[in-house]
């Protein structure tokens, strides 16, 4: 059984009302990478090729006059974030993130990202995992992404387990 947003947000911090949905809580964008050397799997182990940050800068004027992106007050605003051209970017959510005992986490993208071309990939996430999580998202047309904007959603869902994470990942970016 899927669990209720609410319960969600006791492990997600900080969260906002604004992030606590009826069945999830909403991750924010924290930063974005590109990689820029080859990552390595193997039977006995693997590694995360080198990654570099991309530059979070002002994005520019909103785009008045396209459906579902006039609000108020937009122009007066300054907002930092990314410019992504189409390819693949590792994103890092701004929540740390506890997978708490007898679950399982599962992200989904926002429905934003997917009406946008993008799409937004991740892994299970088990119970005892602790950290800011990251996923690969994949731009399919331009976009600008401010940082702080809520582009995915985690849910939790009750699940038998034996044992807790305790892999590579543990506490990453936090």
């Amino acid at each position: 059984m899927f669990r209720s947003g609410s319960f969600v947000a006791e492990h997600v911090t900080p969260t906002t009302d604004e992030q606590v949905q009826p069945n999830g809580v909403d991750l924010t964008l924290e930063a974005v990478f590109r990689q820029r050397q080859p990552g390595r799997i193997t039977t006995d182990g693997k590694s995360v090729g080198a990654r570099y940050e991309q530059v979070n800068e002002p994005i520019g004027e909103p785009l008045s006059g396209e459906a579902g992106y006039e609000h108020e007050g937009d122009d007066e605003v300054d907002r930092e974030g990314y410019r992504l051209s189409p390819g693949y970017y590792v994103v890092r959510y701004a929540e740390v993130i506890g997978i708490p005992e007898g679950h399982v986490g599962f992200l989904y993208p926002r429905s934003s990202l997917l009406r946008n071309s993008c799409m937004l990939n991740t892994a299970v996430w088990d119970a005892g995992y602790e950290g800011k999580g990251e996923g690969l998202l994949q731009v399919g047309h331009e976009i600008d992404i401010e940082t702080g904007a809520r582009i995915a959603q985690l849910t939790l869902a009750e699940a038998e387990h034996t044992g807790e994470y305790d892999g590579d990942y543990q506490g990453e970016n936090i």
